[in-house]
């Protein structure tokens, strides 16, 4: 099927993760959410530019070959480094907040449910 490609996946992953981010309540749901959106970001990004039949750039000779563009992959790269620090440091902050405030969602907060501090 050529309807299912790499960026139709990386689009339809986008919004699944929008979708959780606009509806999910609890701070952990909302950080998955992100990591959703990123990876269907990181998987249209590699895929855009994808041709069959292309080589790696790579230790060839380039002479009327041709070969697919390393920048795409060397940018998804850094920024799947810079996505797993994101989530690492979202995921430290929800754990000192719960710590702290003792809940996990959003909408919630300890003076609203009666409770004195």
């Amino acid at each position: 099927m050529d309807f299912i490609t790499g960026e139709i996946v990386g689009i339809l992953l986008f919004f699944i993760g929008l979708y959780g981010l606009m509806t999910k309540k609890t701070i952990v749901k909302t950080i998955m959410s992100m990591s959703i959106m990123e990876s269907g970001i990181f998987l249209f990004y590699i895929t855009i530019n994808y041709t069959s039949g292309s080589v790696p750039p790579i230790g060839q000779d380039l002479s009327g070959v041709n070969y697919v563009d390393p920048v795409p992959s060397a940018l998804m790269i850094t920024a799947i480094v810079i996505g797993i620090g994101v989530t690492a440091i979202g995921l430290t902050m929800f754990m000192h907040y719960k710590q702290k405030h003792g809940i996990t969602h959003w909408s919630r907060n300890r003076n609203q449910t009666g409770s004195e501090h």
